[in-house]
């Protein structure tokens, strides 16, 4: 029963994932918005698209390879891959925090994510 949630959630994840990666490569400025970060203004503008395609690309890859895992029934390495992928929303929080970004975003969006992926893996892990 706790596989079968941990593996429900980490396919809810990786869809997740995916779908906030390819906001990213099509609408950068709606994504940085439900990113927590403010909008750049019209002078950055120009030079943050790159920084939004990069992390549309690497959203995309990590929800990819969730799926890769969950589609091959190998919770423990789906479990180890959580885990140690909970940490990119750590670090997204702190980049929204250190760059004008609520607390309400950094917590409430990266920090959740956080705690979902870790406590996902770790069930996977030990189950």
């Amino acid at each position: 029963m706790l596989t079968t949630i941990a593996c429900t959630t980490a396919g809810l994840i990786g869809a997740g994932i995916i779908f906030l990666g390819t906001r990213f490569l099509i609408a950068p400025d709606t994504a940085a918005a439900g990113f927590g970060i403010p909008a750049p203004g019209p002078a950055q503008a120009r030079n943050a698209y790159p920084w939004h395609y990069t992390k549309g690309v690497r959203d995309i890859a990590s929800g990819i390879f969730m799926w890769i895992l969950l589609v091959n029934h190998v919770p423990h390495l789906l479990g180890a891959f959580m885990v140690a992928a909970s940490l990119i929303p750590v670090g997204d929080g702190l980049i929204v925090l250190r760059n004008g970004g609520t607390r309400a975003a950094a917590f409430g969006i990266h920090g959740v994510t956080a705690v979902v992926l870790l406590a996902a893996g770790i069930t996977l892990l030990v189950v």
